[in-house]
């Protein structure tokens, strides 16, 4: 039986980051320039939650009645409480838990700070290979993602 990889396997290590006081402008184009759906938000270097670009869609409609763009601030529209996991993580129990929490994304942490992000993204990609690696019969060894 083969091992079921850690979440540090399939992760996209480093990710962007905007602090929680920044203009919902400025997090807004570092996704965009990114093309990146998720941004995990800081406050004093500490990890404080997630910005999705579904939560910046609907901030900046104006049919919410909400404040202008220009009035509001990452942390009016975070997802505060996200989904956090250590490096060690495995997978398997990655993937079930944002599946019964319906989320996008899993921060990444190893010793207290932020090492990577896993999206839906990641988990298509991880399991795109592993299918092709199963069709093609090719057996990559010990840096097998799934």
């Amino acid at each position: 039986m083969k091992k079921i990889p850690s979440i540090q396997a399939v992760m996209t290590p480093f990710p962007h980051t905007v602090d929680a006081d920044a203009p919902l402008r400025l997090a807004k184009r570092v996704m965009n320039e990114h093309e990146i759906r998720h941004l995990p938000v800081a406050r004093k270097g500490q990890l404080v939650g997630v910005l999705t670009d579904r939560d910046l869609k609907r901030a900046l409609d104006p049919s919410l009645g909400l404040p202008p763009k220009n009035e509001l601030f990452v942390e009016d529209v975070m997802v505060h409480g996200a989904y956090v996991v250590e490096t060690t993580t495995p997978l398997e129990q990655v993937l079930l838990e944002m599946a019964d929490r319906h989320i996008g994304c899993a921060l990444v942490m190893r010793e207290d700070r932020l090492a990577g992000i896993f999206t839906t993204t990641d988990a298509c990609r991880a399991f795109g290979e592993h299918l092709r690696r199963e069709r093609t019969g090719h057996d990559g060894g010990d840096d097998d993602v799934a």
